[in-house]
C-alpha cells in the first residue's frame, strides 16, 4: 500500500480557534480530534500538522513560543495515544510580517510547501492523502497539491470557499469519510 498522509490544520483543527494561540492555558482540543486521529494511523496515516503561523511573523509571540507550545500539545495528544509524525509551520506573511518575518514563502497556505516536504520526508503519496482545515487556504493547498480529499470544517469561512472539498460540521463526519474510503 502507498504511503498518505492525514494532513491537520492545527488552529481551528485539532485546538480551537482562540486567535494567535500560543499559551498552553488556552489550548482546547476540538471536539473528535483525538479519535480521528487513532483512526487513521489505525488505516495506515501518516499525521502531518500544518500551519500557518501569522502570530509569528506580527510579533505577537515568537518561534520559541510557538515550539514550547507544540511540545506540550504533543504531550496531551501523546497521553490519548497519539503521536504526530511532523509539525510543520511557516511564520511569516508577506503584508503583515514585521522584520525578517514579512515575506511570502512557499509554505504559506495556499503554498503547498509544507505538504510537499511532509511528502518528501515520510514518502508520502500527495495523491492518497487527505487535508483537514477550516479556512479557503487549507483547501487551496489541498487541491494545488493535488490530494485525494480536502474537508473544509465549518464555522470559520461564512461564505465557503472554492475549490474541491466536503464541508463538514465535525471532525466525526471525516472520520466516517476515512473508513468508508480506507
Amino acid at each position: 500500500m502507498k504511503q498518505r498522509a492525514l494532513f491537520l490544520d492545527r488552529d481551528g483543527v485539532v485546538n480551537e480557534e482562540v486567535g494567535y494561540l500560543y499559551l498552553a492555558e488556552e489550548v482546547r482540543f476540538v471536539d473528535g480530534i483525538f479519535s480521528l486521529c487513532r483512526t487513521a494511523v489505525g488505516l495506515g496515516y501518516r499525521l502531518i500538522v500544518v500551519t500557518n503561523q501569522a502570530g509569528i511573523a506580527r510579533g505577537y509571540y515568537s518561534e520559541a513560543d510557538f515550539q514550547a507550545l507544540m511540545v506540550f500539545m504533543r504531550g496531551k495528544l501523546r497521553e490519548e495515544g497519539i503521536e504526530l509524525d511532523a509539525v510543520y509551520f511557516c511564520p511569516f506573511h508577506p503584508e503583515h510580517g514585521v522584520g525578517e518575518y514579512k515575506r511570502e514563502h512557499e509554505d504559506r497556505k495556499p503554498g503547498t510547501g509544507m505538504l510537499r516536504r511532509g511528502a518528501a520526508q515520510f514518502r508520502v503519496e500527495l495523491s492518497e492523502s487527505v487535508m483537514v482545515g477550516d479556512r479557503c487556504s487549507d483547501v487551496a493547498a489541498a487541491n494545488a497539491a493535488g490530494l485525494r480529499q480536502a474537508f473544509l470544517v465549518s464555522g470559520t469561512e461564512v461564505d465557503g470557499c472554492a475549490g474541491e472539498h466536503l464541508k463538514v460540521e465535525s471532525l466525526t463526519e471525516v472520520e466516517r469519510w476515512l473508513v468508508a474510503h480506507g
